[in-house]
């Protein structure tokens, strides 16, 4: 059963855990975790299969119970996943307003869709949508609930390089004219440093290092300093790296830069 004891934490930021444990069995999948989100942080989380990454996300959303600790969470929340989970039954503006029950939803949906590029792409089936079309329209429909929390969880993983850049541009703008707080799960360390402000390695349920991203934006692979952040975080999930000087002067040589704008 989840333990939600606000009263012994602050409400100055959205998400709060307090020695959080979640265990199957005997094993500990998050074992006393205590992590802070402010309010319009974004935040990435890395970490290797089975750290417990999934599990986080799960409980923030309300999808998974926690076995002990204090949790807090905005009741403003929504998740977009790595699979669109769209209904193929129903239209774009249908999938993006399903279960809002609002006088105005068709209009809500409407300026969501629009805000992703779809506007043009109100009517249409699930089925005639490409990848990335689809990833818009889960994205759409977790921010049409404007929430104070926004769980995203590997979103991007199935989409091709291009359509990547152009999803990563695009959460960016979003996040900055909503101003949400969010978890960003991913096992792209490079995606984790060009989106976050802070990036969050876990470890066996518990924080292994946190790291702050101060490289202004727009970001890209070949800024100064990324490449040493790249270095670090590889090396804490237990990636032999190349020194940090010679992975900079080889991202200058790249032909394709990945970019995020801000």
């Amino acid at each position: 059963m989840s333990t939600i004891a606000a009263k012994n934490l602050q409400s100055d930021a959205p998400v709060q855990l307090r020695n959080v444990v979640r265990q199957f069995g005997q094993q500990r999948v998050i074992d006393g975790l205590d992590l802070d989100i402010a309010p319009g942080e974004f935040v990435a989380l890395l970490g290797a299969s089975g750290s417990g990454k999934t599990t986080l996300l799960r409980s923030l959303a309300g999808l998974d119970s926690i076995d002990s600790g204090q949790l807090l969470v905005p009741k403003a929340r929504a998740a977009v996943f790595q699979e669109p989970r769209l209904m193929p039954w129903k239209r774009a503006w249908k999938n993006v307003i399903l279960g809002l029950r609002v006088p105005d939803a068709k209009a809500r949906a409407v300026q969501a869709l629009t805000e992703v590029g779809l506007a043009h792409r109100l009517e249409a089936y699930p089925a005639t949508l490409s990848g990335g079309e689809a990833q818009r329209v889960a994205l759409a429909r977790g921010l049409v609930r404007e929430p104070k929390l926004l769980l995203l969880d590997e979103p991007f993983a199935a989409l091709d390089a291009l359509t990547r850049i152009k999803m990563h541009r695009l959460i960016i703008e979003l996040w900055r004219k909503h101003t949400p707080a969010v978890l960003l799960v991913t096992h792209d360390v490079d995606e984790a440093i060009l989106l976050a402000d802070r990036v969050i390695v876990l470890a066996n349920g518990k924080i292994a290092e946190q790291l702050t991203i101060d490289l202004p934006r727009a970001r890209d692979t070949g800024q100064e300093g990324f490449q040493a952040i790249r270095a670090r975080l590889l090396s804490l999930l237990g990636v032999e790296v190349e020194t940090a000087a010679v992975a900079e002067r080889q991202a200058v040589t790249r032909t394709v830069r990945r970019f995020a704008h801000g």
